[in-house]
């Protein structure tokens, strides 16, 4: 489908000298624009030139420009740049989705959305208003970790910054802030640093995963702000040890890994969920695995202490729930299993940030971990990225981070 376009006669003054110029014909320039009724469309748009004839002007002669329509020397319309970024934003397509659409290659359309998307990035103002920021790190390439001069991809891992700050009716809206090589404290440090002292001010709430690069990071860049430990991590460490108490025990009893019809190895799905969960013939099962030898107890306790720590998160008073993870606190170092020993000992460590989950309104990094799952839905249908700067900002784009007018 085609259709030609031009722009209404005027007057029009020399763009050097501003003298009014005279007619020097049409170019007609073929542009890509937004499809319709499922077909491709190109718009022809008949360009005028002008040419000056003041004999001490240097401008000579020139061509029609309008912004709105195209940017110079574009191969598709500004509309159909906005276009193919909605889709790739709110329809989840991929870019060579779009160029088929369009009726042009992938890499026409990147080469003329690249420069919006970088704009949007380069704005400080995305970075305003951020009070509570999550952080998180993703693989992003599974290939040669040699610098990008060397022919490599430089450093599997991405440390990922989420503004998770609560809207007025205190809901989370998640969006992803920057994406940097590496994962350090360093790396989260020097991010900080570079977003500026205003920046680092207004945050005051800052979730992580139990990862003391970060906290490090955190306690020298954000003073202002209360670490919290990420609750999915935290129930997550817990039913980690209830697995490795319930292998070491199998071994010890029965001298091998799991194997149908051993009693523990029969209820390990059960050990992971909650008690709330169970049904009657599931609790029947329970019980009869750990009736079955007296060794087995062990794994109870285990068991016990995990959902001891799940009812801290579940309670509907974080005054109450505080109160249990105190007892947690207290009780789990001391706890005769090894694993949940261990667990206990762990915790003592992130005392101050696993307690803070219940004096800032529940906080927690799930916020980070949804971007992640958008970000890990875009790697697959690109099936891969090859450059980081391109894949940044596409991150960006579908986690939320960029903005504008024509987004909306």
């Amino acid at each position: 489908m085609q259709v030609v376009v031009e722009s209404a006669p005027e007057p029009m003054g020399c763009l050097a000298c501003g003298v009014i110029v005279g007619s020097h014909g049409r170019r007609d320039v073929v542009l890509v624009d937004v499809p319709c009724f499922g077909r491709p469309v190109q718009l022809v748009w008949r360009k005028r030139t002008w040419r000056c004839v003041e004999v001490e002007c240097t401008g000579k002669a020139f061509t029609e420009q309008h912004e709105a329509l195209a940017r110079p020397r574009a191969l598709l319309t500004t509309r159909a740049c906005w276009w193919a970024i909605g889709q790739l934003r709110r329809e989840h397509a991929s870019v060579a989705g779009i160029a088929r659409q369009l009726g042009t290659t992938w890499r026409t359309v990147w080469r003329s959305i690249k420069p919006l998307l970088e704009a949007m990035a380069a704005d400080e103002a995305r970075f305003a208003d951020v009070t509570a920021l999550g952080v998180d790190e993703h693989i992003w390439h599974h290939v040669s970790t040699k610098p990008i001069a060397d022919g490599g991809r430089g450093p599997k891992e991405l440390t990922g910054m989420v503004d998770l700050t609560r809207d007025q009716a205190g809901r989370v809206r998640a969006r992803l802030l920057d994406l940097v090589p590496g994962r350090s404290g360093k790396v989260y440090a020097d991010w900080l640093e570079q977003r500026g002292e205003a920046f680092r001010k207004q945050v005051k709430i800052a979730t992580l995963d139990p990862f003391h690069g970060y906290k490090n990071a955190i306690d020298d860049q954000l003073e202002d702000a209360v670490a919290v430990l990420d609750a999915f991590h935290v129930v997550k460490l817990g039913t980690a040890a209830v697995d490795e108490c319930r292998r070491r025990v199998q071994q010890e009893t029965l001298g091998h890994r799991g194997r149908k019809g051993d009693p523990l190895y029969g209820i390990r799905t059960m050990l992971r969920a909650g008690a709330e969960k169970l049904t009657d013939r599931q609790w029947t099962r329970l019980r009869a695995a750990f009736d079955a030898d007296e060794r087995h107890l062990p794994v109870w306790l285990a068991w016990s202490c995990a959902q001891q720590l799940r009812d801290a998160y579940r309670h509907p008073k974080p005054a109450e729930g505080r109160k249990i993870a105190e007892q947690v606190l207290t009780s789990f170092s001391t706890c005769p299993v090894p694993e949940i020993a261990r667990l206990g000992r762990t915790l003592k460590q992130w005392r101050e940030a696993f307690l803070a989950y219940f004096d800032t309104g529940r906080s927690n990094n799930g916020g980070t971990e949804a971007v992640n799952g958008l970000i890990e839905l875009h790697r697959r249908i690109a099936r891969g990225f090859r450059n980081r700067d391109n894949y940044r900002l596409r991150m960006l784009l579908i986690g939320g981070g960029l903005s504008s007018p024509h987004l909306k």
